[in-house]
């Protein structure tokens, strides 16, 4: 296009407040509507360079695409909702952008709805994206009622990132190997030569039911006639003053703990620090998801990696399968692993 022409076609735009529409770029480049909606959404059917000229009249114009007409067309809107748990941990966060990275590749856009760790505020959420018209939801949670999945999945695909407490017919999922994950914490320790190792637990959800059962079953392996240390999930705080009590008075305290997740392996290293609790010199401590809070502490927290970028990428995927046909329920599963740091110790340095 030349120059005059292109500031002809900005004057026109400054001559109207309206904003344009595909008849004014169709119009303004002297082509038809067809070609322009071909051009817009790179489709076949018009050549590069006719392409390239309607684009760059669309652009001088000013012209957005309208997503929401488009959709009242095509039967779609390329939405696909993302209901989240907790925007403020990182594991929800980097779980979304894997999702995120996903949709761009499949062209859909994203709607976020934050639960604010509320059960009740999580299903109201979901009710949101649903009238907005999503075509799918990814949901970052395992506090949505299954039996409220079960209404939802006859309406639109969902896809569960985490563990569910039960079957729900219709729905797919991707969750880490919780037992897995576990089971490398506690052999790192004893590997290290730790035998008096607890676990310290903030829920009874069931992703830390899993990791909780087999901490369980391998101390039990390990050592049958003791009883293993779990400590939560009600009264966290207090579990916490218990375990920095114990190592601080007890002359058979645990030498190692290993935390449902990374925020509470945090708030114990806090809690050591304040009691003048020396890590690792006087205990070690294991993580789980490898969050960016690993790298914060110090020491640099020992933590069980879920590959959680894949997991959002991988729950985008199955939710487009879906879109695009498959009616087959499928449950895929991560093996996660361990990420070594200085939290953790040999119990015999720990008292050198």
């Amino acid at each position: 296009m030349s120059a005059s022409s292109t500031s002809g076609v900005a004057r026109r735009r400054r001559r109207s407040d309206r904003s344009p529409t595909i008849h004014d770029v169709a119009k303004a480049a002297g082509v038809s509507k067809s070609a322009v909606s071909l051009a817009i959404r790179n489709q076949k059917g018009v050549s590069e360079a006719t392409r390239e000229h309607i684009l760059a009249v669309a652009q001088e114009l000013g012209y957005r695409s309208n997503v929401w007409a488009r959709s009242l067309v095509q039967g779609r809107t390329g939405l696909v909702g993302v209901l989240l748990q907790d925007l403020g941990n990182s594991y929800h966060r980097d779980v979304t952008a894997g999702v995120e990275d996903a949709a761009a590749e499949h062209d859909l856009r994203l709607v976020i709805g934050h639960g604010r760790r509320d059960q009740k505020r999580l299903q109201a959420e979901l009710d949101s994206l649903l009238a907005l018209g999503v075509e799918g939801v990814v949901i970052i949670s395992a506090w949505v009622p299954p039996a409220y999945l079960d209404q939802v999945a006859r309406r639109v695909p969902l896809v569960v990132v985490g563990r569910l407490p039960q079957h729900v017919p219709g729905l797919d999922s991707v969750a880490n190997q919780d037992e897995i994950g576990a089971r490398a914490a506690v052999e790192h320790l004893v590997e290290l030569g730790h035998t008096r190792i607890a676990h310290l637990t903030g829920s009874t959800g069931p992703a830390a039911m899993q990791r909780r059962r087999a901490f369980r079953q391998m101390m039990r392996s390990l050592w049958p006639e003791v009883e293993p240390q779990v400590e939560g999930p009600d009264q966290l705080q207090a579990a916490i003053k218990y375990l920095v009590f114990q190592v601080r008075q007890e002359v058979a305290a645990p030498t190692a703990v290993f935390t449902q997740n990374d925020r509470i392996a945090a708030e114990l290293v806090g809690a050591c620090i304040d009691a003048g609790v020396r890590l690792p010199e006087q205990l070690s401590i294991v993580g789980y998801d490898n969050s960016s809070v690993c790298r914060m502490l110090r020491p640099q927290l020992t933590s069980v990696d879920q590959p959680r970028v894949k997991m959002g990428h991988m729950a985008l995927n199955m939710l487009f399968e879906r879109l695009g046909g498959r009616t087959e329920d499928k449950h895929l599963t991560v093996a996660p692993s361990l990420v070594v740091r200085g939290s953790t110790t040999s119990p015999a340095l720990q008292h050198t």
